[in-house]
């Protein structure tokens, strides 16, 4: 919306975001938002969307990173049964040791390059792991987290899925990431090195899984999410429960310790990774000069920072997505991995600076969260004239051109924006 400039009405500019007016009141901002009608049809369209649990067109799979953000609008359309089931097959595909898959789909689907698991809890599933990631476990926690919310529903936690409740079942995923993700030297969570939040490693190659090339590293994206899960396991296991592991002191201790090894104050960002096995990347490229935006929206989400740290992050995701026709604080990185280090992904495609509202929604919500609603809604902005324009929901785009690419009706994307957008409304309604 490229609102006709009344008196103390925000006047909002397609790209970036900018806010074109300063000044604005809050009741007045409250007002234009309660008032913007392209909101209600992003949200209509949204619950129009999420009446499946698959990622979007291009995928047969529940992923639980993606489902993980588009619950809250799942159980607006669907029942809070059939929601609790879905976060249940995560638990009866768990493995042994603890770990979450990724992706969970019909057995007759299976027929993409992973390494399908199977188990007689889930007759009829296949599972598959992308082993570069260390955020499975997290999300799916965050997303029971999110069921409760809603629902008010603890009785899933008692659930038994095998021998073991849920509760238990949701410590043993986080042990998992504390036992075989874990950089003991650093006391942070550890993974494959990947663009920011992203699951594709740098050599050519079937990116998605562990292989002799991996270069260990720790981001913040992985460690944000964990403190984020931690957190949200804090908040709803009964008093009664008693883990063999003090969480609440492990949070505590991660993050201190992602401040101190992770957050660079100087610069006022996160440097890219901590490498434990060497860099995949020559000496000469200077990884350091990269914004990674959708781990550190994570970050302040996971309640990192404070206003006045949030505000000038912001800033660098404004002058990132300036530099691009196109961009909004969405694009995952700036600038991006040449192809030169990053052959398994070209400079501007797909994770490697692509666009994706799937977490620049999520940076709308945290600024919101954070009493930046002048923000958060000057910069949703174009995400929403960029879904109405396109008809619908895409995974990713592209900041040179706009072009709206990869999965359609992409539910992640439609998640956050409902998510967003719920938030800033409920603020408007208080103000009003």
């Amino acid at each position: 919306m490229a609102a006709s400039a009344q008196q103390g009405e925000l006047k909002l500019l397609s790209y970036p975001g900018r806010v074109e007016t300063a000044g604005i009141s809050k009741n007045a901002l409250a007002k234009q938002i309660l008032a913007d009608n392209r909101l209600d049809t992003v949200q209509a369209w949204a619950l129009k969307v999420l009446t499946g649990f698959n990622a979007g067109t291009g995928y047969g799979e529940i992923w639980i990173r993606d489902f993980n953000t588009f619950i809250k609008g799942s159980l607006k359309v669907r029942s809070s049964q059939d929601v609790k089931d879905a976060l249940l097959l995560f638990f009866k595909l768990q493995g042994a040791d603890g770990n979450i898959p990724d992706g969970a789909i019909n057995e007759k689907q299976a027929n993409i390059g992973y390494n399908y698991a199977k188990t007689d809890l889930a007759p009829g599933w296949a599972s598959h792991k992308n082993t570069v990631e260390t955020d499975q476990e997290s999300s799916l926690i965050q997303a029971v987290k999110q069921y409760i919310d809603v629902t008010g529903d603890k009785s899933i936690l008692q659930e038994k899925v095998g021998d073991q409740t849920v509760l238990q079942r949701m410590d043993a995923a986080l042990r998992f990431v504390l036992t075989e993700r874990w950089a003991k030297e650093y006391g942070l969570v550890k993974g494959a090195t990947t663009i920011d939040w992203g699951d594709v490693q740098p050599e050519n190659g079937w990116g998605v899984a562990l292989n002799e090339k991996t270069k260990w590293s720790i981001d913040i994206y992985d460690n944000a999410m964990f403190l984020l899960a931690i957190n949200n396991f804090l908040a709803i296991k009964p008093a009664s429960y008693t883990s063999k592991d003090n969480w609440k002191n492990i949070a505590a201790s991660l993050k201190k310790n992602i401040r101190k090894y992770l957050w660079d104050a100087e610069a006022g960002k996160y440097i890219p990774h901590i490498y434990l096995n060497g860099s995949p990347f020559p000496p000469d490229f200077n990884e350091r000069q990269i914004l990674y935006t959708g781990g550190t929206a994570c970050a302040i989400l996971a309640g990192l920072h404070d206003q006045k740290e949030i505000k000038q992050i912001n800033q660098q995701f404004l002058n990132a997505a300036e530099k691009e026709t196109f961009a909004t604080i969405g694009m995952t990185v700036y600038p991006p991995y040449p192809v030169e280090v990053f052959p398994n992904m070209p400079a501007y495609f797909y994770q490697n600076a692509g666009d994706w509202t799937w977490f620049g929604g999520r940076m709308i919500t945290a600024l919101a969260n954070n009493g930046l609603q002048l923000e958060a809604y000057a910069e949703m902005s174009p995400m929403i004239d960029r879904v109405i324009s396109n008809k619908g929901f895409y995974e990713w785009y592209d900041v040179r051109n706009g072009k709206a690419s990869g999965s359609g009706d992409f539910r992640g994307e439609a998640g956050v924006l409902y998510d967003a957008i719920n938030n800033l409304r409920a603020w408007a309604r208080k103000v009003k």
